[in-house]
């Protein structure tokens, strides 16, 4: 029997459609599809939601609002360059594996959004890739890492730490601050200078 609308809570609706939408892909997801994998009626959703725009519109702000909280945090309290940039890919893991769901339907299906509310994440998902380039642009201040193009390096790390929801497993052997410290000493080997690379040889 369909469990009362007043039992279902907005946070369970959310979260039902993100592994739905990461399941069947977003424009396939319909709202009786969440309905049903929430063994409720259709138009008991409606109690909640306006539509399933309203829900893709939910995790993509709520996903990117966690990302710039996270690396501006980074900025603000870390002063050298290789430390942030290692503490910002750790944070980006830690989202990213800490609701696979959620973070699938972030990266795959914000083309999908509203005109306006697309117009808007592009404004957020710019803003936190400048965070990026700011570390970027750090290092290469302090003489630690090679003058390198700062929006393909940028664009390489986040493409690096994003392609973990295709793969990663909460059973798997490696947790986000191992999958993190690999990334970043990856990332880190190709931005360090020769002479930097040496001293942490040496040392």
């Amino acid at each position: 029997m369909p469990d009362s609308p007043k039992n279902i809570r907005k946070e369970h609706i959310v979260a039902a459609a993100a592994h739905l939408f990461k399941q069947k892909g977003y424009a396939a997801s319909s709202v009786r599809d969440i309905a049903t994998a929430l063994n409720i009626e259709a138009a008991s959703l409606y109690h909640h939601i306006k539509n399933k725009e309203e829900i893709l519109e939910i995790i993509c702000f709520s996903m990117a609002a966690k990302f710039l909280n996270a690396i501006a945090e980074v900025n603000d309290i870390y002063f050298n360059a290789e430390e942030k940039l290692r503490k910002a890919i750790l944070h980006h893991v830690e989202i990213i594996t800490e609701d696979v769901d959620k973070s699938a339907v972030f990266l795959r299906e914000w083309r999908s959004l509203p005109a306006q509310s697309l117009e808007d994440f592009l404004l957020l998902r710019n803003q936190y890739e400048n965070e990026f380039t700011r570390i970027v642009e750090n290092g290469m201040e302090e003489d630690v890492f090679e003058s390198v193009d700062k929006k393909f390096a940028v664009l390489s790390i986040l493409s690096s730490v994003n392609w973990i929801n295709e793969w990663y497993s909460a059973e798997g052997n490696m947790q986000a601050k191992d999958i993190a410290q690999k990334i970043s000493d990856f990332v880190l080997g190709g931005l360090r200078k020769k002479w930097v690379t040496d001293l942490h040889y040496k040392i």
